[in-house]
């Protein structure tokens, strides 16, 4: 089985200025985009919360993305952990 292939579950937290800035709908509109499947969430810290899953390129680009960020934000900080599947069906913002 190629790496293309594999399925990657990520838990995903971004820290900086990515509150108020469009970064939930930016994480939506991409993971959508790269057929993704999770959830965006604002976390009370200040911070973006992101579970997400889908095969391993497509998670790389994903989180390529997340490291620019929309033009407002200001990305200081992401930490990806593997997560175990989930078994998402959707990607959501909540």
């Amino acid at each position: 089985m190629n790496s293309a292939s594999m399925v990657v579950s990520n838990q995903i937290i971004i820290r900086g200025r990515v509150q108020n800035v469009g970064f939930r709908y930016f994480a939506f509109k991409t993971a959508r985009m790269l057929n993704l499947k999770g959830y965006v969430k604002n976390e009370m810290d200040g911070s973006v919360y992101i579970e997400a899953e889908g095969n391993e390129t497509d998670m790389e680009k994903f989180i390529g993305a997340l490291r620019k960020g929309p033009s407002w934000a200001r990305i200081e900080k992401i930490y990806v952990s593997p997560i175990p599947s989930q078994g998402f069906t959707d990607f959501l913002v909540k």
